[in-house]
């Protein structure tokens, strides 16, 4: 690894600056890097090699990586505000408590990153690669995760809370006591996911599969349950039958009040899962 000192960085940036607007100049080439603390505020760095970099606690607070490679660097703590990361590498990197917030990481690679305690409200993570990637306990309210590959990934107190997941792949992810209060997971894989103590409370579910996910102790009230798969969803020790319940009790009320009647009682239901 090698100290980059203010005037050599500025040298790069500068350099890297001519190479992506004419051709001249020369990529930025970072690699193995020692930048710790670095202030990269609105630095241009598309396209630029940050492969191993150390960028612990460093301020890329609008910066623009956009197609960078990033691969296996050190970002514990940094401050990537409203950074641009659309389609940029970030495999195996660690982003522990770093800032990400409303950062955009459209199509970007994050197999393996560890996003641990990260704060990624209102991102963009659109088509992300997430396989394996840890984000425990990670703030991901409001976010933006359609389509995105969650696969296997490590959500366990996370907090999802009006995050958007239109057919997000989930399947085998765990989800312990995460909080996903009012997501969007319309046609979202959650096959084999572990929803353990999860909130998903008023959560869109349209159409989500939920075969063989883990439901113990999950809080669905108010959750939109129309055409979820949840065969062979296991311990299921949530509410929803009730849930069920409440949406017959509302569509048969509907009708009623349709004719000018009124329903009491729509009698005991027991339910099962198969």
């Amino acid at each position: 690894m090698k100290q980059i000192t203010e005037t050599e960085l500025k040298n790069i940036l500068d350099q890297h600056k001519l190479w992506l607007e004419t051709g001249q100049g020369e990529r930025a080439n970072l690699v193995g890097a020692i930048l710790v603390g670095a202030i990269l505020v609105g630095a241009i760095l598309d396209g630029a090699n940050l492969i191993g970099a150390n960028l612990v606690g460093a301020n890329l607070d609008g910066a623009n990586l956009i197609g960078a490679n990033l691969k296996g660097a050190n970002l514990e703590f940094a401050n990537l505000y409203m950074a641009n990361l659309d389609g940029a590498n970030l495999e195996e990197a660690d982003l522990e408590f770093a800032n990400l917030y409303m950062a955009n990481l459209d199509g970007a690679n994050l197999i393996g990153a560890n996003l641990e305690g990260a704060n990624l409200e209102d991102a963009d993570l659109k088509g992300a690669n997430l396989y394996e990637a840890n984000l425990k306990e990670a703030n991901l309210k409001w976010a933006t995760l359609n389509e995105a590959n969650l696969y296997d990934a490590n959500l366990d107190g996370a907090n999802l809370e009006r995050a958007t997941l239109n057919r997000a792949n989930l399947e085998m992810a765990t989800l312990n006591r995460a909080n996903l209060e009012g997501a969007n997971l319309e046609d979202a894989n959650l096959k084999g996911a572990n929803l353990k103590g999860a909130n998903l409370e008023f959560a869109i579910l349209y159409r989500a599969n939920l075969d063989g996910a883990n439901l113990e102790d999950a809080n669905l009230k108010g959750a939109n349950l129309e055409g979820t798969i949840i065969e062979g969803a296991n311990r299921v020790t949530t509410n929803i039958g009730e849930q069920i319940v409440n949406n017959l009790r509302a569509d048969l009320e509907a009708v009623a009040a349709k004719y000018g009647m009124k329903i009491n009682n729509i009698g005991d239901i027991t339910f099962s899962v198969i």
